[in-house]
């Protein structure tokens, strides 16, 4: 199943099932504010997979859809490098790292090697192999020191 950002499906999944979805979060809320234990989370999950369930999603299209927003983030983090390239800060640090920052992007990396880590707008989204783009921005941004 091909997950489609459509507001529209949406909208009409959460009016044909409203009774169910506020029952659930009712119950969640429920259990959450009664039981103290480890009891409570295996209930907050059973109900949570219920809902899944009856949505008529499997966990193999939640799955697809976390790699899809995953995907997302990472074009959106290319694109931003494009755009910032000229704002770019190179700093060297004494271990022998540097540090390429943007506004929204980050990057950490050692001399010669081919991979950075890369923090887009703070948050750590994975080491990435150094591409002709990333590469582009760290000389960019060694010209703009």
């Amino acid at each position: 199943m091909d997950f489609v950002y459509d507001t529209e499906t949406w909208k009409t999944f959460f009016e044909d099932n409203w009774l169910i979805l506020a029952l659930a979060l009712v119950a969640l809320l429920v259990i959450i504010g009664i039981v103290r234990t480890v009891v409570k989370w295996a209930l907050v999950a059973i109900i949570v997979i219920g809902v899944i369930a009856y949505s008529g999603y499997s966990l193999e299209d939640v799955k697809s859809l976390g790699g899809k927003v995953a995907d997302s983030v990472k074009q959106e983090a290319i694109t931003a490098m494009a755009g910032e390239a000229s704002e770019a800060t190179y700093t060297k640090n004494n271990d022998g790292s540097f540090t390429v920052k943007t506004d929204n992007l980050e990057l950490t990396g050692k001399a010669n090697a081919d991979e950075v880590e890369v923090k887009f707008r703070g948050t750590k989204i994975g080491s990435w192999k150094i591409d002709d783009t990333i590469r582009t921005l760290i000389d960019t941004a060694k010209s703009n020191s």
